[in-house]
C-alpha cells in the first residue's frame, strides 16, 4: 500500500509544481554546472528495465502475466520526468545513480506504465540524464534546450546499444510518456522517418503526454485504426469539458482515442474501457473506469474514481494518461503486433 500511495503522491507533487512553476528560473545557467557522468549502457544497472534483470517491469496487476521470456518483439520504453527536486536545484540533469530519482522512476513509470507491454515484448527502459522538471517552465530557455539535448543524447546512445547488442532484428515497439514522448519524437525522426530507415521494423509508437504536430514527420503518420502498424498514437488527458488555454494557439496535433483507436471526435463510453490500473497491483484492473472523446487536439476523459481521488483537484490527468487506459493499450499492442506479422 505504501508504494501505491507514493505513486499518487508523486503525481500530486508534480501537478502542484506544474501549477506553480511557470516561468521559474534555476540558480544558474546550464554551462555553470559540471555534467553528470554519461551512462555506460553495457551495464544492466544503467537500465530501469532490462530483460534477465529482476525489476518492476516484470510485475503485473492481479490476473495478468508477464510473458517477456517467450515474446517475439522488443519494447523500448522512455520514462517520463522523475527529477523533481525543489526550485533552485543544483543540476539541470539528473545523475544516473540518483537513488531518489530512480525510486520515483521505478515505482511510478516502470511499474505503472512499462508493464503494460510485458505480455508482448522484452522491455528495455534506459536510465538517462533526464532534464529537470523546471526545464519545461523556466525563463532560461537556452539552458532548457541544452538540458533536453543532453537527455536525448543518452536516449539515443541507449537505443544504439539496444540495436547493436540486443534487438537482433526483432520487431520494435516504442513507448514513452511526457519527457519520454518528447525524446521519442526525435528518435523517430533519426531512425524511422527516412527513406532508408528501419520503418519496416516499427510495430507502433505510443508517444503519450506530449503534443506532436501532424506535420512533424515526413513519412510516419498517425494511427487511424486499431490494427495499423508503423504509425504513431498520441494523446493528452484532461477532465471532460476542460479547455486548457494553450490549445487555442496550438498547431494541429496527432490525437488518438485509446478507447477505439481512431482519430474521430465521437464520445466512446466507459463500457469500452477494458481496465484502468490506478490503485495497486494487488488488484485486477478496474473495468469501465472512464469514457473519453477527442476535443481539439486533447483527450477529454470522464473523471476517474480511485483511492485518494478526492485529493486530486486538477483537470489535467497527465499522470494517468496511460494508466486510465492500461488494458486498452495492453490489448491494442497485441492487435498491432499480430497485424505486423501478417
Amino acid at each position: 500500500m505504501k508504494r501505491n500511495f507514493r505513486f499518487w503522491i508523486y503525481g500530486l507533487m508534480g501537478l502542484f509544481m506544474l501549477s506553480s512553476c511557470a516561468a521559474t528560473k534555476p540558480k544558474n545557467a546550464f554551462e555553470y554546472y559540471t555534467l553528470p557522468d554519461s551512462p555506460n549502457y553495457a551495464l544492466p544497472e544503467n537500465w530501469a528495465a532490462w530483460p534477465g534483470k529482476k525489476d518492476l517491469a516484470d510485475t503485473t496487476p492481479l490476473g495478468l502475466r508477464d510473458q517477456q521470456q517467450i515474446s517475439q518483439a522488443d519494447v523500448f520504453f522512455i520514462h517520463p520526468t522523475s527529477f523533481l527536486n525543489k526550485r533552485g536545484h543544483d543540476q539541470w540533469n539528473a545523475e544516473i545513480n540518483n537513488s531518489k530519482v530512480n525510486q520515483i522512476t521505478d515505482e511510478g513509470a516502470i511499474q505503472y506504465q512499462a508493464t503494460i507491454f510485458n505480455e508482448v515484448g522484452r522491455i528495455y527502459a534506459p536510465r538517462y540524464r533526464q532534464a529537470h522538471f523546471e526545464a519545461f517552465f523556466t525563463e532560461d530557455t537556452a539552458s532548457a534546450r541544452k538540458s533536453l539535448l543532453l537527455a536525448y543524447t543518452d536516449v539515443k546512445a541507449a537505443f544504439d546499444y539496444f540495436l547493436e547488442k540486443e534487438n537482433q532484428g526483432r520487431p520494435i515497439i516504442l513507448a514513452g510518456h511526457s519527457q519520454g514522448a518528447l525524446h521519442m519524437i526525435r528518435l523517430l525522426q533519426d531512425y524511422f522517418d527516412k527513406p532508408d530507415s528501419m520503418r519496416n521494423k516499427l510495430v507502433v509508437a505510443y508517444a503519450v503526454g506530449w503534443p506532436i504536430p501532424k506535420d512533424e514527420f515526413r513519412f510516419l503518420k498517425a494511427c487511424e485504426y486499431p490494427e495499423g502498424t508503423g504509425c504513431i498514437c498520441s494523446w493528452r488527458s484532461f477532465k471532460m469539458g476542460h479547455k486548457p488555454k494553450h490549445i487555442k494557439n496550438e498547431a494541429e496535433v496527432i490525437i488518438t482515442n485509446p478507447l477505439n483507436w481512431k482519430t474521430t471526435e465521437d464520445y466512446i463510453s466507459k463500457e469500452f474501457n477494458l481496465g484502468a490500473v490506478l490503485d495497486g497491483f494487488d488488484k485486477s484492473p478496474v473495468i469501465g473506469m472512464s469514457g473519453a472523446r477527442i476535443y481539439k487536439g486533447i483527450l477529454w476523459v470522464d473523471k476517474p474514481k480511485f483511492k485518494f481521488s478526492f485529493l486530486y483537484p486538477f483537470a489535467n490527468f497527465h499522470r494517468g494518461d496511460l494508466n486510465i487506459f492500461y488494458m486498452n493499450v495492453r490489448e491494442n499492442v497485441k492487435t498491432r503486433l499480430n497485424s505486423f506479422w501478417r
